[in-house]
């Protein structure tokens, strides 16, 4: 039986009336005594029998009418879901997968958003672990966001913000005070932060080009490590202004052309036209220009 034949038999067991389900289906008399009778040639029953001048059900139509008429009300749903789409009524978990120096940036105002706008809402950040793998493909994250690389040929991406550097040391540490040189500047101790365990980067290879090299005293994994760790030694971390502000670290200008670390998100095309999926996307994009503009957590 399709889905039209459900819809007739719907209106004609809550009208008990070959009439009136027509008029409630803007068709005619004959037409709906048509469809009652393939519906009664479907079901081996008559559904609707004469009682005097009126129509009543058999004992099989009136045990049907309540699932029949849930099924037509779960299938007006399911097929305007794109049309009407209600984040207020929205349960749902989306994994997102970036660092911990965005995650502690961002998650405030997407919970604010969440919670104002979409309350039934989970955020659920994934391990760094699966950056750079085939997790969007995969479906195993929704979003990802940061520096974005070796991603999936057919992947989406859209463009965030741009992260400036800074060095960050503890009040007491020697580079809190003068004019920060290159040569003061590599020959300090540094923090190297790197998933991956690398301790040389672009620093290096721009203090190459002068001829200073630096001393990596610890590689860690972590941007929050690696700021707590330098607010307690004498060593530098590389970091954002307000992230090193939120610990109490002084911060100065790195006195190299460090290029802005570009960060955007990437999601995979299934995704691309979910109401849900473009809310989440553009609760992501207020989220970071509200921090731009405030000179806030992403400076």
């Amino acid at each position: 039986m399709d889905l039209n034949l459900l819809v007739a038999l719907d209106a004609l067991l809550h009208e008990q009336s070959v009439t009136r389900a027509a008029e409630q289906l803007q068709t005619s008399p004959a037409a709906m005594s048509r469809t009652l009778g393939r519906i009664r040639r479907i079901l081996h029953d008559p559904i609707l029998v004469r009682a005097g001048q009126s129509m009543v059900m058999t004992p099989f139509a009136a045990a049907m009418r309540d699932d029949v008429h849930s099924v037509i009300e779960q299938s007006r749903t399911l097929l305007s879901r794109g049309a009407a789409f209600d984040p207020a009524s929205l349960s749902r978990t989306f994994t997102l997968q970036t660092s911990d120096l965005l995650i502690d940036a961002l998650t405030p105002g997407l919970l604010a958003a969440a919670g104002n706008d979409a309350p039934g809402v989970t955020l659920r950040f994934a391990s760094e672990a699966v950056e750079d793998t085939r997790a969007l493909r995969d479906g195993l994250i929704d979003v990802e966001l940061g520096v974005l690389k070796h991603l999936d040929p057919e992947t989406c991406t859209a463009p965030l913000t741009s992260l400036r550097l800074v060095g960050a040391v503890r009040s007491e540490h020697p580079l809190a005070r003068g004019r920060i040189t290159p040569q003061r500047f590599g020959a300090a101790e540094h923090i190297s932060v790197s998933r991956r365990g690398h301790a040389r980067g672009p620093v290096d290879e721009r203090l190459a080009k002068l001829g200073i090299q630096r001393r990596v005293a610890v590689v860690l994994p972590s941007h929050t490590a690696a700021l707590l760790l330098a607010r307690e030694t004498d060593l530098v971390c590389l970091t954002t202004e307000s992230a090193a502000r939120r610990l109490g670290l002084h911060t100065f200008e790195v006195p190299l052309d460090l290029p802005g670390l570009e960060v955007g998100m990437a999601w995979h095309p299934r995704n691309d036209a979910d109401a849900a999926h473009q809310w989440l996307r553009a609760r992501i994009r207020d989220t970071v220009a509200g921090l731009d503009s405030a000179g806030g957590a992403i400076p």
